[in-house]
């Protein structure tokens, strides 16, 4: 390929030379990166002008665009290999240009799209160069003269780098310097990344999930990107594991997020579990309480354990689920679920995103009891209890304090009951702040109800040791069983979105 060889020529004069351009210093300084610009809230065609021009008013870090190649040779902004029904690949610009977006524009090339953006020293534009699925040689032409276009307009200082071909990345890597590029697919190891000479990862958010690639990647310098990340659950994890940067499609909603994260509140995530395998729990994580001898409170049914009848991990969630089935004198099965020792926490944030199972006779719980028992065997070394619903109060929720002097048996227990609506639909975070002097309790954010270190001793307080989180979903009891067990309601599952600890 003739024009590919003097392209080729052309970069050696890319690669020997330092570029001289002045630092820019006035970037954002934020981790939203807009997807195909900012388009959804306000309807505007992806990869647009007016996308990348919405993406900069509202002053997010960087705007991502993807960039493929007519069969002219043309450079074009667009995601898809096709645009509104033409193969880029086989279409000159011309007839492309035939075509016009939904608001009136044509397909921006790739040298309009980078002027408008240079228009502007607080966005930077995350240059995504598309494989053309023709031959590496297509592939390398593509890239190279992208790279001469960008040193043709002096915009290196804006741009940034990706793409899911690593033969396209590492081109990049050697044939301009001190470009910032990140690798897109999702496999390789961040130790590899490195050596290669890229300055990060942007994987998919699952890949992250999947493999602890956080603490690797941070202690090589590697700067970490998540794709595409549009919910608000995964955006707070990305935010409470400090990534450097998450690709949206929802930018407005990750600055909403990022404001209200724990993260901006002085809250480190000391660990998590976002329920991401499948079949039992993690056991690195989860161990069980097993039996059924009513538990203190004549519940009615026997925890397993290790069993994926009640304790399942599927689909992102964690099901806990009470079901109708003899054994051992008990009429049904369930599981409680004890986080391990190396998860004690004294002081702190727990919060936990869960649906909850609806029905007369069913007792679900998300709640803490003490490692240790400092003080004495219950209710003297505490029990805090995050959420508790019974079936036959809908639509209640309950955050209660139990101490030696405050508790369920001498009626003097600490709590206050909620209405939240959707709760067997919809998840709702459900959280305590632990603190030295105030135990803080939340539903969705909202705190509504505080308990206080009288500082009158364990009696009053127990507060000052170590404590572990129990999930699990009771049948009948003292208190879920008052009026009655509704058989019909089985098998009932508490859906568990995730479990997070925070300490400052």
């Amino acid at each position: 390929m003739k024009q590919f060889t003097t392209v080729i020529l052309l970069s050696a004069m890319i690669s020997t030379q330092a570029i001289a351009q002045k630092a820019i210093t006035s970037w954002n300084k934020n981790q939203v990166i807009a997807h195909r610009g900012a388009w959804k809230k306000n309807g505007l065609p992806e990869n647009s002008i007016a996308s990348l021009k919405e993406a900069i008013r509202i002053q997010c870090f960087g705007s991502e665009f993807d960039v493929h190649m007519t069969l002219d040779s043309v450079m074009v902004v667009n995601h898809d290999a096709t645009f509104l029904g033409m193969p880029i690949s086989k279409s000159t610009y011309a007839q492309l240009l035939s075509k016009k977006l939904s608001n009136g524009e044509s397909i921006p090339t790739l040298e309009s799209y980078l002027k408008a953006g240079m228009t502007q020293k607080k966005t930077k534009l995350i240059l995504e160069i598309k494989p053309q699925n023709m031959g590496k040689e297509r592939d390398l032409f593509l890239t190279e003269s992208a790279l001469q276009l960008i040193k043709k307009l002096k915009a290196e200082a804006w741009v940034e780098y990706i793409s899911f071909g690593y033969d396209i990345c590492t081109y990049i890597i050697q044939h301009m310097p001190n470009a910032k590029v990140a690798y897109l697919a999702g496999e390789v190891a961040p130790e590899k990344l490195k050596a290669d000479g890229f300055a990060g990862s942007d994987y998919h958010y699952s890949v992250f999930q999947k493999n602890n690639w956080f603490e690797p990647s941070k202690k090589l310098g590697l700067t970490i990107n998540a794709w595409t990340v549009n919910t608000v659950p995964e955006m707070e994890w990305l935010l409470a594991n400090e990534v450097d940067y998450i690709t949206t499609n929802e930018p407005e909603l990750l600055f909403e997020t990022i404001k209200k994260t724990p993260v901006a509140k002085g809250w480190k995530l000391k660990w998590a579990d976002e329920f991401n395998g499948k079949g039992l729990p993690d056991s690195h994580n989860w161990g069980y309480d097993v039996g059924g001898t009513g538990w203190g409170n004549n519940e009615k049914q026997f925890y397993t354990k290790a069993d994926t009848l009640n304790a399942n991990v599927e689909k992102g969630s964690l099901n806990i689920t009470a079901r109708k089935a003899d054994k051992e004198q008990m009429k049904f099965t369930s599981a409680r679920l004890v986080s391990k020792n190396k998860f004690d926490v004294k002081y702190g944030r727990v919060e936990v995103r869960a649906i909850l199972p609806k029905g007369r006779g069913i007792w679900p719980a998300i709640w803490m009891l003490p490692t240790d028992w400092k003080y004495g065997n219950w209710p003297k070394s505490g029990e805090i209890d995050i959420m508790e619903h019974v079936g036959y109060a809908p639509d209640t929720v309950h955050g209660t304090v139990h101490t030696e002097a405050f508790n369920h048996v001498k009626g003097t227990q600490v709590g206050k009951a909620l209405k939240v609506n959707d709760i067997y639909t919809q998840y709702h975070v459900y959280a305590i702040e632990w603190f030295a002097d105030r135990i803080d309790f939340f539903i969705d954010d909202q705190k509504y109800l505080t308990f206080k270190n009288s500082g009158k001793g364990m009696a009053d307080w127990p507060f000052d040791q170590q404590f572990h989180v129990l999930l699990n979903v009771a049948v009948g009891g003292n208190w879920g069983g008052a009026k009655g067990i509704d058989e019909s309601i089985f098998p009932a599952s508490m859906k568990i979105d995730y479990v997070r600890v925070y300490q400052q």
